[in-house]
C-alpha cells in the first residue's frame, strides 16, 4: 500500500510540476530563514552557560522611577550591607574598568597587554575558569596580585606554568597568583587578566553614593530572586537614605523619589546577554531577535499557505480520483494518510535542500553578524524537524480532511468544481498570505525610513576631522600630560586645533551624579572639558556666553547646560541663568553662565540627557581622569598628518604601547550599524517573502484559470474581447488584494507604532508606505494574474466546445 500511495504521489508530482517547484522552492526559502535565525537566537541564548555557577548568580541592576531608566551600577556600601543584611545573598563580586591596557614588563620581555578586568577577590569564585598554574585561594587577595590567561602568560613569559613570577607595570610590581584557560563557549566576560582595584573599593568603602562598580550577587540554593527586591528596597536604598545627612526633612521614601534608586532587579547570570535592562557588557536586544524570528516562521507559513492553497485548488483535477477510490471501498483514514505522506515526501526534500542551503550561507551569515557559528547544534536540527512536521500536519492536514470529504456520487458526476466551500478556502487563506506580504512592504518601508531620518538628522555637532586618542600609559598627573602634548601636537603639520573633552560622541564612555539646586535634584551627566571644547565641536551657543580663560571665575566655579538640562529643571533660559547648582560630586555652587543647544552623543535610540560643561582643572577628581587628546585635522593632508600623529605618538608619547584613535564622525556612524543591519535584514526578508507569496499566487491563479478555460471559450465564442476577458479572471484576486490589504493596515500601524516607540527621536507615522502597499501588491497581483489570464485568452475553442 504504501508503494502505491508514493507512486501516486509522485505521479502527480511530476503532473502538477508547477505547483511542486513553487512548494518546494518556497520552503526551502522558509526553512533555510528559520535555521538561520535558529542558529542567531541559539548562539545568543548560549553566553555564559558553561559556568556551572550560572544558577545561583544575578546580575544586579537600578531602577531610578523618577528618570524611569535602568542603570547597571552601585556603590561599594551597598554591595557590602546586601551581604551582611539579606538572608539569601551569599557572596558578591565587584567589577569594572572591562577592556583596560597595559604595557607590561617580565624577565623575558616588555608586552603589551590588553583585554583586562579590575574584580574585588571573589571574582573566581563566580567565574570558575579552568585553573592551569598556581592557585585561587587568595589570588585577588590584598594589591600588587594579577591573574593571568594562558594568551597573556604565553604573550608576556612564552609559557603558562608562572605562577609566583614578577609583572612590572604602572611604576609598579605584581605577583602571578594564578594562570587559568578562558572557556571555549560564548561568553561576555573573558578577561586576559585580572587586578583587584584594592585602592578605589578602599576609597569607596562609605561612600554610599558612588555609583561605581558594577556587581554579581551569588545567592543562597533555594533563594527565590524576586522576594529580594523589597529586601533590597528596605535593607539597603531606605537605609542609605536614612545615613545621609542630606536627607534631613525627607521621609526615606522621598529622599529616593529625588535621589533613587526606587527598585532593584537581578538578572541571571545565563541571560544577560539578551534580557538585562542594563548591562556593561553591552546593550542586550532581545526584541530584534524576536522579530527577526517570528519574521522566519511567518515566512514558513506562507510556504504551508502555498501547500494548502495549491493542494486546494487541485481538488478538481483529484476529485474523480477520489471518487473512484471511495466508491471502491477505500476508507477516509487511507486517503488522509496518503495525502500527508505526499505532503511530508515533500517537506522532507525542502528540509534537506534547506540544510545544505543554510550551510552554504552560513559563513556571509557569519560575517554580518561577526561569529561563528557552526551547524553543530542539535537544536537547530530538532526544532527545524518539529517545523517540518507542524508544516506537513498543518498543509497537510487541511487539505487532506478537505479532499477526504468528497462525495463519491457528486464528484463521479463531476459537480465538485462548484462548490463554494472549496472555492472561501482559498480565498482566505490567499487573503491571510497577502496580510503578512502587506505587512512586511509597510514594515519595510517604515524601517527604511527610521534609518534614513536618524542618519540623516542635525546631531548638533560636527565631528568631521576631528580625530580622538586615548591615553594607554598610566601617568600619576594626566591632565599636566594633556596640557604638555596640546602645545606639542598642535605644531605637527596638518594639526589644526587641539582640545579635550570628557564626553565624546559615539561612546558609551560616561559618567553622571545629581545636581541640586535649592530642594530639586536631576540626574546629569558631567562634561568636563578643556575651554575650547564645544566651540572645537561647533557646538551652538543658545545663550549667554562661553567660558573664558582670562575670566578668573571661569577657573573656579562657572559651568555651561544644554537644552535638556534647563528642560529638567522647568527653568526658562533667563531663570537659567541667574541660578546656581552644585553637582552632587562638589560642594562647590557653579554659576551657570551659558546654556548650549542639545547634541546628540549616544545613539539617536536615546533622548539627549541633562549635561553640564566645566573646565576639567576646577574639581581635582576630574583632572585626575583626563584621558584623552582631540585634534582637528586639515582636509588637505588627512592621511599623511594622522601617519606623522602616529609617529609623534609611538615614538615620543607612547612608546611600546597600540596607537589607540578613531575619528569622532566614524565612530558615531557605528551607533547606526545595528539598525542598517535591522534595514538589511527587513529587506531581505522582505524579498523573501514577496517572492514565496507571488510564486504562490501565480500557481493559484494558474490552476484557478485552468478550471474556466471552458467559460472563457464560450465568452470568447459570444463575443467577449481579449480585455474584458482578463478582466473578468484578475478581479476576483484584485478584490482579495484589496481586502487583505485593508485589513493589514490597522494591524502594521498597531505593530510599527510599537517599534518606533523605542526611538527617542523617530518619525512620525507616514501614510505613503500604506498607499504603496496597496499599489504595489495590486500591481504585482495584476500583474501576475494578468500573465495567465492572457494565455487563457488564446484558449482553442474547438478543443473546449467540441462536446457542447
Amino acid at each position: 500500500m504504501l508503494n502505491n500511495w508514493l507512486k501516486i504521489a509522485f505521479i502527480n508530482y511530476k503532473k502538477n510540476w508547477l505547483s511542486t517547484a513553487i512548494n518546494l522552492f518556497g520552503l526551502t526559502v522558509g526553512l533555510t530563514g528559520f535555521m538561520l535565525i535558529l542558529l542567531h537566537w541559539n548562539d545568543e541564548e548560549s553566553f555564559e552557560k558553561w559556568n556551572p555557577k550560572k544558577n545561583e548568580i544575578y546580575y544586579f541592576q537600578t531602577y531610578h522611577k523618577k528618570e524611569n531608566s535602568y542603570g547597571n551600577n552601585l556603590s561599594v556600601p551597598m554591595a557590602r550591607r546586601a551581604k551582611d543584611v539579606i538572608p539569601g545573598v551569599e557572596d558578591y563580586v565587584l567589577f569594572n574598568s572591562a577592556g583596560i591596557g597595559f604595557k607590561m614588563t617580565t624577565k623575558n620581555k616588555t608586552a603589551y597587554q590588553q583585554d583586562g578586568l579590575t574584580a574585588s577577590e571573589h571574582f573566581f569564585n563566580f567565574f570558575p575558569f579552568k585553573l592551569v598554574s598556581g592557585s585561587y585561594k587568595n589570588a585577588l587577595k590584598g594589591d600588587g596580585v594579577i591573574a593571568l590567561s594562558t594568551t597573556a602568560a604565553k604573550n608576556l613569559f612564552g609559557t603558562t606554568n608562572v605562577a609566583g613570577e614578577s609583572v612590572k607595570f604602572d611604576n609598579k610590581n605584581y605577583v602571578v597568583t594564578a594562570v587559568y584557560e578562558l572557556p571555549k563557549e560564548n561568553s561576555q566576560i573573558k578577561p586576559e587578566f585580572v587586578l583587584n582595584p584594592v585602592q578605589q573599593i578602599k576609597d569607596d568603602e562609605n561612600n554610599w553614593g558612588n555609583f561605581n562598580f558594577g556587581c554579581f550577587f551569588m545567592l543562597k540554593k533555594g533563594t527565590d530572586p524576586s522576594t529580594l527586591r523589597q529586601k533590597f528596597i528596605t535593607d539597603i536604598f531606605e537605609y542609605r537614605a536614612k545615613l545621609d545627612k542630606d536627607s534631613d526633612g525627607l521621609t526615606p521614601q522621598q529622599y529616593l523619589d529625588l535621589y533613587g534608586p526606587t527598585d532593584s532587579l537581578l538578572t541571571p547570570l545565563d541571560q544577560v546577554k539578551l534580557h538585562a535592562k542594563a548591562s556593561w557588557f553591552g546593550v542586550p536586544d532581545f526584541k530584534t531577535l524576536m522579530i527577526l524570528f517570528t519574521l522566519s516562521v511567518l515566512i514558513v507559513v506562507l510556504s504551508a499557505i502555498n501547500f494548502i492553497n495549491l493542494k486546494t485548488a487541485q481538488a478538481s483535477q483529484r476529485a474523480k480520483e477520489i471518487g473512484v477510490r471511495k466508491a471502491i471501498g477505500s476508507t477516509k483514514t487511507n486517503l488522509i494518510v496518503q495525502f500527508l505522506l505526499e505532503t511530508f515526501v515533500l517537506c522532507i526534500a525542502s528540509y534537506l535542500l534547506s540544510l545544505a542551503l543554510t550551510e552554504l550561507l552560513l559563513p556571509s551569515f557569519n560575517k554580518f553578524f561577526d561569529k561563528e557559528m557552526k551547524m553543530n547544534d542539535w537544536h537547530v536540527y530538532f526544532y527545524s524537524f518539529v517545523m517540518v512536521i507542524m508544516v506537513t500536519l498543518i498543509s497537510g492536514l487541511i487539505p487532506a480532511m478537505y479532499l477526504s470529504n468528497f462525495k463519491a456520487i457528486e464528484t463521479l458526476k463531476g459537480n465538485f468544481a462548484r462548490s463554494k466551500h472549496g472555492i472561501w478556502l482559498r480565498n482566505g487563506i490567499l487573503t491571510l498570505q497577502l496580510i503578512i506580504s502587506s505587512f512586511f512592504i509597510i514594515g519595510g518601508l517604515i524601517v527604511n525610513q527610521q534609518v534614513k531620518h536618524m542618519m540623516n538628522k542635525d546631531l548638533g555637532y560636527s565631528g568631521k576631522q576631528v580625530l580622538i586618542v586615548n591615553f594607554r600609559e598610566f601617568n600619576p598627573k594626566p591632565w599636566l600630560k594633556y596640557e604638555r602634548l596640546r602645545t606639542e601636537m598642535s605644531k605637527i603639520p596638518g594639526v589644526d586645533e587641539v582640545t579635550y573633552g570628557e564626553i565624546i560622541p559615539g561612546t558609551n564612555r560616561s559618567s553622571s551624579s545629581n545636581v541640586d539646586f535649592m530642594n530639586q535634584s536631576i540626574q546629569a551627566q558631567h562634561g568636563s572639558m578643556d575651554y575650547n571644547y564645544l566651540q572645537f565641536m561647533n557646538v551652538k551657543l543658545k545663550k549667554g556666553r562661553w567660558l573664558d580663560p582670562n575670566l578668573a571665575s571661569d577657573t573656579i566655579n562657572t559651568a555651561l547646560v544644554n537644552e535638556a538640562f534647563v528642560k529638567k529643571f522647568g527653568w526658562n533660559d533667563d531663570e537659567a541663568l541667574k541660578n546656581e547648582i552644585r553637582p552632587g560630586f562638589d560642594s562647590i555652587k557653579y554659576h551657570i553662565v551659558g546654556i548650549v543647544k542639545d547634541f546628540n552623543v549616544r545613539s539617536l535610540r536615546s533622548e539627549i540627557e541633562p549635561t553640564v560643561f566645566f573646565h576639567y582643572r576646577e574639581t581635582d577628581w576630574k583632572k585626575e581622569y583626563v584621558y584623552n587628546i582631540q585634534l582637528k585635522i586639515k582636509p588637505d593632508d588627512i592621511e599623511g598628518t594622522v601617519s606623522r600623529i602616529k609617529k609623534y605618538w609611538s615614538g615620543s608619547v607612547e612608546p611600546g604601547y597600540p596607537f589607540d584613535y578613531f575619528f569622532i564622525d566614524q565612530k558615531f556612524a557605528k551607533t547606526f550599524e545595528r539598525y542598517q543591519k535591522q534595514q538589511t535584514l527587513f529587506t531581505i526578508l522582505n524579498a523573501m517573502v514577496l517572492m514565496v507569496a507571488l510564486l504562490g499566487l501565480f500557481a493559484l491563479s494558474s490552476l484557478m484559470i485552468e478550471q474556466k478555460l471552458k467559460d472563457v471559450a464560450i465568452k470568447k465564442t459570444l463575443g467577449a474581447s481579449d480585455g474584458i476577458l482578463i478582466m473578468g479572471l484578475t478581479k476576483q484576486f484584485l478584490w482579495i488584494t484589496l481586502t487583505a490589504v485593508l485589513i493589514s493596515i490597522p494591524i502594521s500601524y498597531y505593530l510599527m507604532n510599537e517599534w518606533l516607540k523605542d526611538f527617542a527621536y523617530r518619525i512620525d507615522m507616514p501614510v505613503w508606505p500604506f498607499i504603496i502597499s496597496l499599489l504595489t501588491l495590486l500591481v504585482l497581483t495584476f500583474a501576475v494574474v494578468s500573465i495567465k489570464a492572457y494565455k487563457a485568452t488564446k484558449v482553442s475553442l474547438v478543443k473546449y466546445l467540441k462536446y457542447e
